[in-house]
């Protein structure tokens, strides 16, 4: 595989004590057991909706072979993750057992990356660097997400297994291994539908690699009949297939599909496609990266594995980068690192062939150009645009610049600190090839440090998975409404535009009774199957005119759900009812903006209405916050019944205080009512420096809940 014979210290590195399987053995073990140990910090699912979609899906699989989301059959997503946790859904009965049996799978199915990254490796390099390469490959920040239920637990080993087939069909392009990449870019793309860049990436690499070699190409032709005979009769029949059912070519792209559209510029994909290759260089330690940048400014390289690899690695990566970075400029608007982290073994064994194995491949005008270029680049990122709370779960390597900002360095310094910091580590590129050897080890450290950072620093995934958790479930056992219903019992949610959304996402997650989702209020932020429903004037809930029935309903405690409750989350106010009929909804409450963000109660206007059927007296208790952004002082809400003056409360900016005033019903009759009044509202496009929001907004109202007397 490697045609250069090992001398000087690189014949060190040559030898082995024992054999490399033992050694890659070793290597996938350990990665698992720290995996499995980390992920236990993830204290709940927080990424929403991807992992109550892929969690629904597996659960879907396990149960009866199908694919769906609350009931609803889907398609456009990718299959193959959902397949391979499936067992932990089939396995257990306990959803808390289940979500740590999934992320074991996890750890087991990241950590096998090690495995083709060591065998594309040896392609370049002799076993001990390519044993290096595998195991840095399982120490980038990126394998955190074994902690997460999520599509790239699989696609990071088909990723290196795809990138590691079309070097092995360039080497020697048979039939057999033509047939081998598509293979391998199908299993790929059933699992992120992104893939769809290996399509040009395949029909580009062999003529590449012609290219480089100044082959003929009508030679080149007549060698990939196989491939491209393929390529063209499968993207004919896919697209008529899709026709044939009625939807359109990009439905091929999933997620991606709205990165066809005509809307974007050219000029806003280019600034992000350099965002992301700037925030890629930081992610890789700028050193692995650079090497990368050397092999492919060298192509016409001595050694063929060398060539081969430059002519796969290439269109590979630059299809990838530049279908996500259209992505990002016109949907996600920020850097989607963990959509791209899977290029980091590629650069890996970069760095390990250029800077430490085999003779001098690459000249050292190449390894200097490159080195500039890789030091240069995150001057360019603008740290005060993406340094936010995305960042968390899209784009670990800007982590630690958050934490260096915290510790009070401004962000308009931190380009400064980048570059710095950049420029040091590609020095490192430069040095003798004796000393070399270290640039592995201090990949590593870099690794391990961002790691820490991004695990449990001050805006780490572990912070950000308990918050989820807090704000979802406040119970300590997340599977309660399992618990607290019989079996094979099926759980209606009724969202009202109260409480967090995370916690029908937390709930739903960790209890396999709760099913259907029925909305009131018109409009979601997850985009997941729901049934729109209205409210009758005597509480019913309806669908199309249909009233709705359900044996148990899990809602907030403001909806005053009729039935007799079950259980109660008092920390989120869910409370489970047993209704074994209509669903009913006592409390009719108005004045309120419908809560436009996943966590934040819905703002009130001027005045709140609250209205109590079957009401015979009681006592509401109505908890109320305000926001510091938007007012600076104290706000007062006065509460009236019966034309009479029954509370007030002072609510500071930061305060979130609870009014409890007596309801009484109209005389003759079953219904309570209390008007809540707003001291003052506030426009925040008026005085907020860029807002848009020109509603009226007074005070949060958190939640409400009712007590018989």
């Amino acid at each position: 595989m490697v045609d250069v014979p090992p001398r000087g210290r690189a014949a060190k590195w040559s030898k082995t004590v024992s054999p490399p399987a033992a050694w890659l053995t070793g290597i996938v073990a350990s990665s698992i057991l720290i995996r499995i140990v980390l992920a236990r910090h993830v204290a709940a699912p927080w990424i929403f909706a991807d992992e109550l979609i892929y969690s629904e899906l597996a659960k879907s699989f396990a149960g009866h072979g199908t694919f769906s989301i609350r009931g609803v059959p889907t398609h456009g997503l990718g299959f193959v993750y959902p397949i391979v946790i499936a067992p932990a859904w089939r396995l257990f009965a306990s959803m808390p057992h289940v979500y740590v049996a999934a992320k074991t799978i996890n750890a087991v199915v990241m950590s096998s990356t090690a495995v083709p990254t060591y065998f594309l490796a040896r392609r370049l390099l002799r076993p001990r660097p390519a044993l290096v390469a595998a195991a840095l490959t399982v120490t980038v920040p990126s394998m955190l997400y074994t902690g997460m239920v999520m599509t790239e637990n699989a696609f990071y080993p088909l990723f290196v297994l795809f990138v590691l087939a079309l070097v092995r069909m360039l080497e020697e392009p048979t039939p057999r291994r033509q047939a081998a990449v598509l293979l391998a870019f199908g299993l790929a793309y059933l699992t992120r539908a992104e893939a769809i860049a290996f399509v040009p990436a395949v029909a580009i690499a062999p003529l590449l690699l012609a290219l480089i070699e100044q082959d003929r190409l009508r030679r080149v032709l007549r060698q990939y009949v196989t491939l491209y005979g393929m390529l063209v009769g499968g993207v004919a029949a896919v697209v008529i297939a899709t026709a044939v059912r009625g939807r359109s070519a990009s439905s091929l792209l999933g997620g991606y599909a709205a990165a066809t559209s005509p809307g974007y510029s050219a000029h806003d994909v280019l600034h992000y496609l350099l965002y992301h290759v700037a925030e890629l260089d930081l992610s890789f330690g700028v050193v692995p990266f650079a090497m990368l940048l050397a092999m492919w400014f060298s192509p016409r390289l001595p050694s063929r594995p060398a060539r081969v690899f430059v002519a796969a690695s290439l269109p590979v990566v630059v299809f990838l980068t530049v279908e996500v970075s259209a992505f990002a400029s016109e949907n996600a608007f920020r850097i989607e690192e963990r959509d791209l982290f899977y290029l980091a073994p590629l650069a890996l064994i970069a760095m390990l062939r250029v800077g430490v194995d085999g003779d001098a491949v690459v000249g050292r005008r190449a390894v200097l150009a490159a080195a500039l270029v890789a030091a240069g680049l995150p001057f360019f990122l603008p740290f005060r645009r993406f340094v936010t709370p995305d960042a968390v779960h899209d784009s670990f390597a800007l982590l630690p610049w958050w934490w260096l900002h915290d510790q009070g360095v401004a962000f308009d310094s931190l380009r400064w600190a980048a570059l710095g910091f950049a420029a040091a580590c590609a020095a490192l590129a430069l040095l003798p090839r004796r000393y070399a050897v270290v640039v592995p080890a201090l990949v590593a450290s870099y690794f391990v440090a961002t790691t820490v950072v991004v695990e449990s620093g001050s805006h780490s995934i572990r912070a950000a998975s308990r918050d989820a958790r807090e704000a979802g479930i406040g119970r300590a056992d997340p599977d309660w409404v399992d618990r607290a219903v019989t079996a094979n019992a099926s759980v209606a949610y009724v969202r009202t535009g109260f409480g967090s959304f995370y916690t029908i996402w937390e709930n739903e997650f960790f209890n396999r009774s709760i099913g259907s989702v029925y909305n009131l209020i018109g409009s979601s932020v997850d985009a997941l199957p729901e049934t729109v429903v209205a409210r009758r004037a005597d509480g019913t809930l309806v669908e199309d005119g249909r009233i709705v029935r359900a044996a148990f309903v899990l809602a907030d405690a403001s909806a005053g759900v009729k039935g007799r409750e079950v259980a109660r989350d008092p920390a989120v106010g869910a409370v489970l009812y047993r209704t074994d009929g209509p669903v009913v909804l006592l409390a009719d409450i108005t004045g309120l903006y419908p809560n436009d963000t996943a966590s934040a109660p819905p703002w009130s206007g001027r005045t709140v209405r609250y209205t109590r059927l079957g009401c015979s007296g009681g006592t509401l208790s109505v908890r109320i916050a305000s926001d510091p952004g938007l007012f600076q002082s104290a706000q007062t809400v006065v509460a009236t019944a019966a034309g009479k003056r029954v509370g007030r409360v002072r609510i500071d900016p930061t305060g979130r205080p609870t009014l409890s005033v007596p309801v009484i019903p109209a005389p003759g009759t079953d219904r309570c009512a209390v008007r809540f009044d707003v001291e003052r509202t506030l426009v925040p496009a008026q005085v907020e420096p860029g807002s848009t929001d020109t509603r009226a907004l007074g005070a949060l109202f958190v939640s409400f809940d009712y007590r018989a007397a």
